[in-house]
């Protein structure tokens, strides 16, 4: 393999975890901090909230796993060597 295609998906591996953490990582801390809000607002309301908010986050860490795969796909089944 070419080394700079190796080095080129290696930095793109990185990225594509990268860049495809932060967004529902941060994304997961204002959904938490909002639900902790909510539900020190409205006690009776935590089964909704609690229940919304898990599968809001199962739906944000699907994106991060997304970006796994992807670097998983560079560094390992490269398409490009």
């Amino acid at each position: 393999m070419n080394p700079l295609v190796a080095a080129a998906s290696v930095v793109a591996a990185a990225l594509a975890i990268g860049l495809g953490a932060i967004g529902p990582g941060i994304g997961q801390g204002i959904a938490a901090g909002q639900a902790v809000e909510g539900i020190a607002r409205q006690p009776e309301a935590e089964g909704k909230i609690r229940g919304t908010l898990l599968l809001s986050l199962a739906f944000m860490e699907a994106l991060t796993i997304y970006g796994l795969v992807v670097s998983l796909v560079l560094l390992f089944a490269n398409p490009f060597a």
